[in-house]
């Protein structure tokens, strides 16, 4: 779930779990992004603006070091139609189950898949954890990343339909239409 520009440039929506505090019973977080968030977001993920961004997320312990987070994320973002280039919102709803892992056990499961890339015919692999980086999970970093996955990357206006301007060939205007030129002016001689 990682952006490729996380290293270049800072999460725009921040909200720092340390694992350590997170109670046996779990977490509940509801989250919303400030005006302030939502252009940082708007502007990493390429859209014209988010009006609203907010996340109901619950964060769970599981056995060895494991964290489940799931929820889900809503947003209201601001496109514009790649038919017409009217503006236009979308309405995001993005469901959310992640399990996060210690770094060490993440780097284990990784050189076990790669090994077992050798097989004739690998087994069903169900996606490795997330890792927990510095001994905290980004709820601001989970949510914006739902959000980007969820986003239409050629949205349109509802009812707008892409027409190619269609014109009858001109029998005059075709690779040999010189060659047939010359012919006749050929014959006229």
């Amino acid at each position: 779930m990682s952006r490729s520009n996380a290293e270049s440039r800072p999460d725009p929506w921040r909200s720092p779990v340390i694992v350590a505090q997170i109670p046996d019973t779990g977490l509940h977080r509801k989250l919303e992004a400030t005006a302030a968030e939502r252009q940082a977001i708007a502007e990493v993920g390429g859209l014209r603006e988010v009006l609203s961004a907010q996340a109901d997320l619950d964060v769970v312990p599981r056995s060895g070091g494991r964290v489940q987070v799931t929820g889900h994320i809503r947003a209201r973002i601001g496109q514009t139609c790649v038919v017409t280039l009217d503006p236009i919102e979308s309405e995001i709803k993005e469901e959310v189950d992640l399990v996060f892992a210690p770094e060490a056990e993440v780097r284990k499961m990784a050189d076990l898949i790669e090994e077992g890339q050798d097989d004739e015919e690998p087994p069903e692999v169900i996606d490795p954890p997330e890792p927990i980086i510095n001994g905290i999970i980004d709820l601001g970093r989970i949510a914006t990343d739902a959000l980007f996955l969820a986003v239409d990357p050629y949205p349109r206006k509802e009812g707008a339909v892409f027409e190619a301007e269609v014109t009858a060939p001109d029998p005059e205007d075709h690779p040999f239409a010189a060659l047939k030129a010359l012919q006749d002016n050929k014959k006229d001689q």
